[in-house]
């Protein structure tokens, strides 16, 4: 099982919806890769229905260089959640994780992701579909809460119970959306519920980790946590996973590369060009002129024009 042959005090990049698509993996592998990735998430009800599962498939899709990497799904009907699972080991997964943590109000009002924490039955019939129809081993992504901390209380033995592979807690509810810091002081509390309920469970914590050195950090003071989720991080730093620091000409050089990939994947499917923007951040922050170029870079509907204003910005 994949989750036992991790190294302790593994790191993972988060799933992130519009960002870690398997373009953003392959740029992550060449900058520095985590010890595992995760998917973007994946609607069940759309795999499950025939004009939804083309998009479904191409967020599921494994690459050279993914491995090992879980398929993050979510949902709220359970016999789709057994559909899905049901596919994902011939895909090349190492394992499924179900996403009730999210706190998009879209998916909270589909009812799921964050919305799981107020059904809590509908979550386990879920967790029961997916395991009973997959050999991959089945973790859960969650929150503290939807609106209260005080109810990790309740639903994180709840998922605990469950006695899953892997459970991955992002500090905060979700009301709290980012807008607060995580809470490491519940750390503590946290490690001694999984120990007393499932000690086999690997705990992986998530919410303003950083880099590495930050990861390493955490690990000196929390030792029993397993593993270390970085999301908004890789955003500061595509090498967050490593102890390098980039120089401004090694970040536009891997903005180069993940031009190149997208121009690749979108020879071969429809990709559409607007989520590039979500990344211009990633590379271009932090030095002189960085605003400015981002700017210019808005301003640009292809590749080739992103490409030009890069090369200008190099040259000037």
């Amino acid at each position: 099982m994949i989750w036992n042959e991790l190294p302790k005090h593994f790191t993972a990049l988060a799933p992130m919806e519009g960002v870690t698509d398997s373009v953003f993996r392959a740029v992550i592998e060449k900058a520095g890769r985590p010890d595992l990735f995760f998917t973007e998430f994946t609607n069940v009800s759309s795999f499950a229905s025939e004009k939804g599962r083309h998009d479904a498939l191409d967020r599921l899709t494994v690459t050279e260089t993914d491995a090992p990497i879980i398929a993050q799904i979510w949902g709220k009907n359970p016999e789709h959640f057994a559909l899905l699972a049901s596919k994902l080991e011939e895909l090349g997964f190492s394992g499924l994780d179900l996403n009730m943590g999210c706190p998009d109000r879209h998916v909270n009002k589909a009812g799921g992701g964050a919305a799981m924490i107020k059904t809590p039955e509908l979550a386990s019939e879920c967790i029961k579909k997916a395991r009973e129809n997959t050999n991959l081993p089945v973790s859960v992504k969650t929150r503290l809460g939807f609106s209260f901390i005080d109810e990790y209380k309740t639903w994180l033995p709840f998922l605990l119970n469950h006695h899953l592979a892997a459970l991955t807690v992002h500090l905060r509810t979700r009301k709290e959306m980012s807008k607060v810091e995580a809470h490491y002081e519940l750390i503590p509390e946290i490690l001694k519920m999984r120990d007393e309920i499932s000690p086999e469970t690997k705990l992986i914590i998530n919410g303003d980790i950083r880099d590495k050195k930050h990861v390493e950090e955490l690990a000196k003071k929390y030792p029993e946590i397993d593993g270390f989720m970085i999301g908004r991080g890789v955003f500061g730093n595509p090498f967050c996973f490593t102890d390098h620091t980039p120089t401004n000409e090694e970040l536009i050089n891997l903005f180069l590369y993940h031009l190149d990939l997208y121009d690749e994947k979108a020879k071969k499917a429809r990709y559409p060009f607007e989520p590039l923007k979500h990344f211009y951040k990633v590379y271009i922050n932090s030095f002189d002129g960085a605003s400015d170029l981002r700017v210019k870079l808005m301003e640009c509907k292809t590749t080739d024009e992103l490409r030009k204003v890069l090369a200008d910005f190099q040259n000037a």
